[in-house]
């Protein structure tokens, strides 16, 4: 079984997190999604979230292609790659944090994973922040 992890908010669940999971999915048989935790999503991005982590953790396994979700973990990103020693890393086109270190934790924990950047999917349709800022315009 060859596993591939992402990870993300997915706060606004939309056509390219679809598309997201299912070409993650190309590199492997198994997806773990890891879904950031609200403590790190607001000293990151900075914003409110929309639902929970306990509720984009329920959203999350009601989709079919993922196998696994999970929360990430508050202290330490890094530490649940260690936990499930994926074979794939795919991170999304846009992803920018935590990435900086990642292939320096993969070398100094032996995890040989490896990392692979997906394609957009209609980002100027299908992207969160533009989402989140249609709703916040019509509501």
């Amino acid at each position: 079984m060859k596993k591939v992890m992402i990870f993300g908010t997915f706060d606004i669940i939309h056509m390219g997190h679809i598309h997201m999971f299912k070409e993650a999915l190309e590199h492997g048989d198994h997806l773990v999604a890891i879904i950031a935790r609200d403590c790190n999503v607001e000293r990151v991005k900075g914003v409110g979230l929309l639902h929970s982590e306990e509720e984009r953790l329920e959203f999350l396994k009601h989709i079919d292609i993922i196998n696994t979700v999970c929360l990430g973990n508050k202290e330490n990103p890094y530490s649940i790659i260690e936990e499930h020693k994926p074979d794939v890393i795919a991170l999304g086109y846009d992803q920018k944090e935590y990435v900086d270190k990642l292939s320096d934790f993969l070398t100094t924990k032996n995890i040989e994973a490896k990392i692979v950047r997906l394609k957009p999917y209609l980002e100027n349709k299908y992207k969160s922040g533009k989402i989140r800022k249609y709703i916040e315009r019509i509501v």
